[in-house]
Order: C-alpha cells, then structure tokens, then sequence
C-alpha cells in the first residue's frame, strides 16, 4: 500500500475525447435538422439510426459532413452497478388504516418519511436475515418480475391511522404506483481501480487483489451516454430514454454531477411496471455490500456537425485514471492514464508488469441497449424529445464539510521497540520486560520491516523449547501507513484479529507502531 499525498490528486476521472476546441471550431454547427423533423421521419418510417459503434466507422468512412447528413439519431447504451437507485412505491391504504413508520420488503427495509403508504426502497440497503447476499436491488428486479413480495410495516398509531401493525403479501400490480426513480445514474465516467497492499480489499470496484494484482473498471467507452455528447447538448429534464428496459426521463442532474472535470451524471425516472428484469438485475459485491445493475440508454439526435462529430468518439480516444483504492482516502494516488480500448482489452502495463483487466459493466448489454433502443426509433415505438433545460455545466464539485477532526495513524503511533532477526529469544525476551511491551518489530539491516513478534511468541517458544528467534516470527506483517485514518487500522486489527499494526514508510521502513491500547485510549479519551 502507498500513501504518498505530494500530489493532492482529486478522486475524478480526466476525460479526453477527439473533439478539442480546436477542431470543433473547424466543424459546421449550422443546424440540419430538428426534433420534430427526425420525429416526423420516425412516423414515416425513414428515420436512419445507427449505435454510437456504427457511428465511428461512418464518420471514419464517409467524413463528418456526410455522416452528419445521412444520419438522425445515433444510440448510446451502458449496463452497469449503479448504487445510487431506487424505487418509489404505494400500497394504497390497509383497513383499519396504518401510517406506517417503518416497513420492510423481503426484510429489506425501505424508507418511509414521506405519506403514509409511500415508501422509497434503495438499492443498496441490505436484508435484515441475508445480508451481502440480498438488498433492496433484488427486492426491485422481483418485483419487475412479477414475483410475490412480503411486506411488514410497524406504526405508533394515532386517531386517523389507528393501526399499528400489517403483514402482507404483494405483487407489482398490486401497487398503485411503482417508480423507478434514481439519483445518480450512468456516470459519464469512472475511475479504474487497482490495490497496492499486502492484501485483498473488497470494495464497489469489486474484489482487488494485492499489489496492483488486478485492474477492475466501469463503463462502456464509446457506447456511453455522455460521452457521445459531453457537453449535454440534446441531454437535460425531459430527455426521453431507455431505462430498465422501459421508457424514461432524464429528470436533473445526478448527484455528485461534476462537469468541469466531465464526470457528469443523471438523476432518471420511469414507470417500473413497464419495466423489464432483464434490464434491473440485483447483484452484491463481495464484503461491501448489494447493489442493482440498470439499463440506460440515450438517443443523440444529430442535429448538427458538431454532434456527427462527438457521436464518432472511439474508446481510443476516451481516458480514464488507474487509482490505488488500496489508500482509504478521498485522494488516492494515480498511478497511470489509460484508454477504454486498453482496458477493453483485458491485460493493461502496470509498473511494469502486465496486469488482468476486469469490467463491472457489461459491454454486450450495452451493444444490446444501443440495438433495441435503435429498433424502437426505427419500428416508431420511441420519438425523441427536446429538454426543456440542459444539464448544467459551471456545477461546483466539493467534498463533505469536516467540522470534526479526522484522527489519522500518525497522531497515534508510538516509537516501535524494535529487534533482529539474528538477536536471541533470551534478549527479546528481556526486551519486553524492560520496554513493557507486547510487540517487538523485527527490521532488517536497512531498518526496514521483516517481521514481528508478541510476548505470546516468546512465552510459547520458551514452552517449547524453541532456541531460534527466526522460528517464531511472523514474517507476513500486516501494518498501516501513517497518513491512513485511525479507523482503517482499527478494521484491519479487528478482521486479522491482531492487536498491534507496524507502521511503516514509502520505502518499507519502520517509522513506529500502533496498538489496540492506543485505539482504545482513544475511544475513552484516555
């Protein structure tokens, strides 16, 4: 792991694409045609659509002029773990009434602050009885697939809603209004994670092995949404869409909306009834939590050069960064630039080595997505409409207020008492009684670390008659780095079920040590 902050590098991904200033300002941007126009095409049934796929290689053909005059509509597509989503249902009024204060879905419990029956359920909160197998994300995918769903609500009770307790059974179409309604929704881009500890960390990027021994990424290149149009020319509130294999609404920005650095993103609506489980599939992620992959797709009208142009952005033109999610911090290290055709390909360099690539997002469903929605427009089962405001682009990006003090391992380490590999358990053993320590941290000639050792250790070895202090080292260390937060030793103790972390330096050397004493101080404000 390596926590080296000389750069303060934000957690956002860089996106370039072909189309700099520099050569947009060369393109036509005189309009060709409008929303009603290609509207009207569809109604005739002459409308020409190709995907965003289909699109570079007519542009790369044909030239910018050409594809701009030939084509109407260009179809983008993405499928991937969008954690920011959700659904707002009704269940219509029991008999005797309930307000209900807090109700439960397959033991998934959803959010109720709003009316009486109106609840929000989230993707990402987890059953009660299963949890990091089933969440509110499986709880909507059976709903879409017409499954049977318990529900238990509980109440205070009151004049008007005297009840204070229900459990039912429903279906969807038991519902008066199933909304699929989603905060933050196909980013415009993400970032690529990899892991430089000593060991496997489970994250939202997936399960990412140790020293950088895997590369996990998301999104679907040139297939993407806004990056075919990043400037949110035809995308904005009331832009129709593919959603979960329905139609919906771009309704607003998507929280975390970042245009400046082109991370933007969509909050989107649609009717789950008309909706598909194909589209909306509940997923978990290994030691982090459940999730829903979501179906989006976007049609670009083409109704200018400059669109013809965008629209043709390839995965070779489209960058992302390769962060270190091995550091626990908001500003991770960078550790390289790279495009989605290199990604795409499976194996990436990596500090030199060649390193296994894997998608979070699918890239056959979002060819897929681009297809039906295509087939859609072409069949007229899908007009196109014209937002009545685009998404913003002067949105400032800032990171959570901190009004209280972040205690990081460097406040808290202590100067490690430290031995040889060569010294004797008898000296060790003195050592311990003469620091009054648990922990003695075996360097190298280099002070560098090569292992530690517990008076547990020097009492066993004693027991058993051990003679070599080499024989009962640990020598795979877990340790913390000293710009790490308190909280993230305090974890790594608790999941390896030790009691002591050396910290250690860029370059491996032992700067000090931090133990379950010193945390424990710190809760009791010793």
């Amino acid at each position: 792991m390596r926590y080296r902050f000389l750069e303060q590098i934000k957690e956002v991904s860089i996106v370039k694409i072909r189309t700099p200033h520099e050569e947009l300002e060369k393109v036509d941007d005189a309009p060709i045609r409008s929303y009603e126009e290609i509207n009207e095409k569809i109604k005739r049934g002459d409308v020409v659509v190709v995907t965003a796929e289909e699109m570079i290689k007519i542009v790369e053909e044909e030239g910018v002029a050409k594809a701009a005059k030939d084509i109407d509509v260009v179809t983008t597509g993405t499928f991937g773990a969008m954690c920011s989503s959700g659904a707002f249902l009704n269940f219509g009024h029991a008999d005797p009434p309930i307000k209900m204060e807090r109700v439960w879905l397959n033991e998934v419990e959803a959010y109720h602050g709003g009316a009486a029956v109106d609840c929000y359920i989230g993707v990402t909160k987890m059953s009660q009885t299963k949890p990091f197998k089933y969440g509110g994300g499986h709880v909507i995918e059976d709903l879409v697939a017409g499954k049977e769903i318990e529900v238990r609500a509980i109440a205070y009770g009151t004049d008007c809603y005297p009840r204070t307790r229900v459990e039912t059974t429903i279906t969807i179409d038991d519902l008066n209004q199933a909304i699929l309604c989603n905060p933050r929704n196909a980013y415009q881009r993400y970032n690529a994670a990899t892991n430089g500890r000593d060991e496997v960390i489970y994250t939202y990027m997936g399960k990412l092995l140790p020293h950088y021994g895997n590369v996990t990424f998301s999104g679907s290149g040139c297939l993407n949404p806004l990056c075919n149009d990043p400037d949110y020319e035809t995308i904005g509130v009331g832009t129709r869409i593919f959603l979960g294999g329905g139609i919906g609404y771009v309704i607003g920005e998507g929280t975390q909306h970042n245009p400046k650095e082109q991370f933007g993103t969509l909050m989107v609506k649609g009717d789950l009834k008309k909706m598909k489980p194909r589209y909306l599939r509940g997923a978990a992620f290994a030691k982090y939590g459940t999730t829903m992959f979501v179906g989006v797709g976007v049609p670009i009208p083409i109704l200018n050069q400059r669109l013809a142009l965008k629209t043709a952005v390839s995965d070779e033109e489209i960058t992302t960064k390769i962060l270190d999610y091995g550091v626990p911090r908001l500003q991770r290290p960078v550790l390289r630039e790279v495009t989605y055709s290199e990604l795409k390909s499976g194996r990436i360099e990596l500090n030199g080595e060649t390193v296994k690539v894997s998608p979070l997002s699918s890239i056959s469903m979002a060819r897929e997505i681009a297809e039906t929605l295509k087939k859609w427009i072409e069949n007229g089962e899908f007009f196109l409409s014209a937002p009545v405001e685009r998404l913003p682009q002067d949105v400032v990006f800032k990171p959570m207020k901190m009004t209280k003090e972040v205690k990081y391992v460097k406040a808290l380490m202590k100067t490690a008492v430290t031995c040889k590999r060569n010294d004797t358990i008898e000296s060790v053993a003195k050592t311990i009684i003469s620091k009054n320590v648990n922990h003695v941290v075996v360097v190298d000639e280099d002070g560098k670390l090569a292992g530690i050792v517990t008076s547990f250790d020097i009492t066993r070895a004693v027991a058993e008659n051990k003679k070599n202090l080499a024989e009962i080292i640990t020598k795979r260390v877990i340790f913390a780095e000293p710009d790490e937060p308190v909280d993230a030793a305090a974890r790594r103790m608790k999941e390896h079920d030790i009691s002591a972390l050396p910290v250690i330096d860029s370059q491996r050397k032992v700067i000090g040590i931090i133990t379950s004493e010193d945390l424990s101080g710190l809760i009791t404000g010793g």
